[in-house]
């Protein structure tokens, strides 16, 4: 029966909607110019492989490449899988999105390798392969180009002592500096080390600002591959000084120096103190103070770009739990031992996932070990806003929009300018101000785990354990649509239960990419699908992808953060999925699904699709049907269908099984012998008491009390907090106290010479406005120490001159009377 309906099933996946290409020019029978396409007799879709229906030349014409990524720098060898060209006759080209082509070879084995080239951009990168010398590209692939900070170590060679580099010429910093790499990664003789250059050119935000990098000149040609290199610096020509921002790259010797889009090994991006003249070794100081007031007069020219940044969030606890909007800065990392160099003071700094839509700038927060703001008008390791995104933005190649190098440009090589290689650090803060938090709103939280559990945005919490795939959310205000597969548990003796959990979410928004993370069907581990294509986290746990960023940093868990700001978290709870989403404010009154109303109004969060609104009283049963309403339509589904079992029992069956009936929780019953190992494991949870009598499984219910738990934890850490805002210490004073929520008091004191007028101590209020304003400290009137010891000095004179004069006088009696004797 399973085999009969397949060919119905193909013929429906051939005419649904999906994210992959339309059919192009080529045969039929064949994948030539139709990769991604399921239209024909055969397919040549990702899914294919599963069903059994891909044309017999896929591999050879739709590319798997190893590895398949690397950084945006190129230099990667990266070969084509399952092709073999044993006799090329033509020469192999290599196009990347159509626009940058490198030389590809055949190798003695029959291997096809291409280069990566030089980009200016992050993310999944098209290309299409030549293999007669560039009269036709037949076949194609994706690469991911990766942000230069998050390509292995192994991959890059290694300024030993990266600190020494950036600060060569500088006091007490001078001497050899040392280069090393893996051989391995650049099989070759002889080695040439070259300098390339990054800068951004033209009239700021215009057509004509233009991101490059250049070759500069070579520290070293043709010398052994080593794998070390000791070079003593000396100031390079004054033509290549304007150059403060660069890299080193290895290259093989057998090519030309400066050649592009060869086999090479990059160094991490730096500032290069090192190959500066010699007016800056002669007084480094003098050198970065002109700089940094060049950097000044020239920001005061360029448009403000905080007005459009997200406030960043009130406390650790936030900016930890807020994961669709902020991600961890990796350089202030709490996890990684807090190792915070330029943030000295703070614990743990988070980023803005999203640059700002006009400028493309980014957010930064950073955090004490209190949990609270650290802010640049307090301390030099407050957080800093960045006018150039780390992470760039689409699209990409115009600044300063590049990823990581805009960053440099802007505000990195400034800091050493002001910060680091000069006593300015003031005039940088002060255009680089920390974030207040007193407009921030923390996003909205809701959850699905267990047989399966939810708790909506507004806080409901009900049960619905249907058959199928339902719609978990909807969100007209930005085409978001999250999606989910219910499934039955197989215990362990091989019998089916009377409750379901999820096994795999979909998400997409707007025209993004769909992104799917399922429970592999028998390791029941996690697997991740970027439009029906199983994805590999080998190489890279984060990718930029469009319309959103993926980062699966551990195995049991998958974070998706959208353009929007909403984020989707998916992680293994014990035998299924857990699911949370969050939401920012302006999703309010915008979403409809089985997470409910968003709206602050637990009483309408059972809405149909129809309009109809279910009480809050409504019986389970009844909850039951609600449930089913939401059941996903064949012709909108995000989810995969890329097995015989997923075609059967998902796509040609209705989306909800009417015939499956579930366990109620009003059914819900334990022997005598479970109750008290349930009493104590599970407590008040009802959640976990339902799941151990639908499964008999106590870890089941476990697993659902632990997500329940997480749920509570992260909810109660994204309350909102009331902030009053900075209060900046008197002139010629200061004040001790750096929180400024509510509840907290800041105390003011003054120099000395000078006295108090007004309040020495404020307390914020939970209206959000502060119990005094700031004080001032008037001049002229001495403070009390100062007072006192002007009145015991003034004591003590006079007290020393009676004493003298009370001797003298005793002095001149007692020698009248010597004087008189016989």
């Amino acid at each position: 029966m399973k085999r009969s309906l397949l060919p119905w099933a193909l013929l429906l996946l051939a005419t649904a909607t999906g994210p992959g290409p339309q059919p192009t020019a080529g045969a039929l029978g064949s994948c030539s110019h139709r990769c991604g396409d399921r239209s024909g007799p055969c397919s040549c879709h990702p899914t294919c492989f599963g069903l059994g229906s891909c044309c017999l030349d896929i591999r050879d014409f739709c590319l798997e490449v190893l590895p398949y990524s690397g950084s945006m720098m190129g230099g990667k060898d990266l070969v084509v899988q399952h092709l073999n060209w044993s006799s090329p006759s033509d020469g192999v080209i290599c196009s990347f999105k159509e626009s940058v082509q490198t030389r590809g070879l055949v190798d003695s084995a029959g291997r096809v390798h291409c280069v990566s080239p030089l980009l200016y951009e992050t993310g999944r990168i098209p290309f299409t392969l030549s293999m007669d010398n560039g009269r036709s590209f037949l076949r194609s692939g994706t690469w991911l180009a990766v942000h230069p900070s998050k390509v292995s170590e192994s991959e890059k060679s290694q300024l030993v002592n990266e600190t020494r580099w950036q600060y060569y010429g500088t006091a007490g910093t001078l001497g050899n500096l040392t280069l090393t790499w893996n051989t391995s990664a650049l099989p070759a003789n002889f080695v040439t080390i070259e300098l390339w250059g990054y800068e951004e050119t033209g009239k700021p935000y215009s057509e004509e600002w233009t991101a490059t990098w250049s070759y500069l000149y070579s520290l070293a040609t043709n010398i052994h591959n080593s794998g070390y290199f000791t070079f003593t610096p000396k100031p390079a020509p004054r033509n290549y000084q304007r150059w403060e921002v660069g890299a080193l790259r290895i290259i093989d010797s057998k090519h030309h120096a400066g050649e592009k889009d060869v086999h090479a090994l990059w160094s991490n991006e730096h500032a290069l103190a090192w190959h500066l003249g010699d007016d800056f070794r002669e007084d480094p100081v003098a050198w970065a103070r002109t700089q940094c007031l060049a950097w000044e007069e020239q920001e005061d020219q360029l448009p403000d770009f905080l007005k459009e940044l997200p406030d960043c969030p009130c406390t650790l606890a936030q900016a930890r739990a807020d994961s669709g909007r902020f991600h961890t800065d990796y350089g202030c990392d709490i996890e990684r031992g807090s190792v915070c160099t330029y943030h000295p003071g703070a614990v743990h700094c988070v980023r803005s996932v999203q640059a700002s839509p006009r400028y493309g700038s980014g957010q930064q927060c950073c955090y004490t070990a209190a949990g609270m703001q650290l802010l640049t008008a307090d301390s030099t390791g407050g957080s800093t806003p960045d006018r150039g995104h780390d992470w760039g933005a689409p699209p990409y190649r115009m600044p300063p929009r590049v990823p990581g190098l805009s960053h440099w440009i802007y505000d990195v090589i400034s800091f050493y300018h002001c910060c680091l290689w000069a006593p300015e650090c003031s005039r940088y803060m002060q255009r680089r101000p920390s974030s207040d938090c007193r407009s921030y709103q923390p996003p909205r939280l809701a959850s699905a785990f267990g047989d399966p559990h939810f708790v909506t945005f507004d806080g409901t919490n009900y049960t619905f354990n249907g058959r199928g795939e339902y719609v978990l959310l909807e969100a007209v205000l930005t085409d978001l649509r999250v999606q989910a597969r219910a499934q039955t548990r197989t215990t362990p003796e091989g019998s089916q239960d009377r409750g379901t959990g999820l096994t795999a979410v979909a998400v997409q928004e707007g025209n993004s990419d769909v992104v799917e993370v399922r429970l592999a069907s028998r390791d029941r581990v996690l697997q991740v699908l970027l439009n029906q294509e199983v994805l590999s986290f080998a190489e890279q746990s984060w990718m930029d992808l469009k319309g959103m960023f993926l980062s699966a940093a551990a195995e049991d868990r998958v974070s998706v953060m959208l353009s929007s700001g909403a984020g989707l978290e998916v992680n293994v709870q014990g035998p299924f999925l857990s699911v949370t989403v969050l939401l920012p404010e302006k999703f309010l009154t915008h979403t409809r699904g089985l997470l409910g109303t968003l709206n602050d109004d637990p009483t309408d969060d059972f809405t149909m699709r129809s309009g109809r609104v279910l009480p809050p009283s409504t019986s389970s049963r009844e909850l039951f049907q609600f449930g089913a309403d939401w059941a996903v339509e064949n012709a909108s589904s995000l989810l995969t269908y890329d097995s015989e079992f997923l075609v059967t029992n998902f796509l040609l069956r209705p989306k909800h099984d009417s015939t499956f009936l579930p366990l109620f929780p009003e059914e819900i019953t334990s022997g005598p012998s479970q109750a008290a190992e349930v009493a104590e494991l599970c407590g008040d949870n009802m959640f976990c008491r339902f799941d151990v009598a639908a499964t008999g499984s106590t870890n089941v219910g476990n697993a659902s009390r632990v997500a329940h738990m997480q749920h509570l934890l992260r909810a109660q850490s994204l309350q909102p907090v009331v902030s009053c805002g900075r209060l900046a210490p008197p002139l010629n004073g200061r004040k001790e106290g750096m929180s400024y929520l509510a509840g907290s008091t800041v105390h003011f004191h003054c120099d000395n010479g000078y006295s108090l007028a007004g309040a020495e101590a404020s307390t914020c209020r939970a209206d959000g406005t502060w119990s005094r304003p700031t004080p001032t400290c008037q001049p002229g009137h001495r403070s009390y120490a100062v007072l006192l010891s002007i009145i015991f000095g003034s004591l003590a004179v006079v007290a020393l001159v009676a004493l003298v004069y009370v001797f003298l006088r005793h002095r001149k009696s007692g020698t009248a009377t010597w004087g008189s004797q016989p």
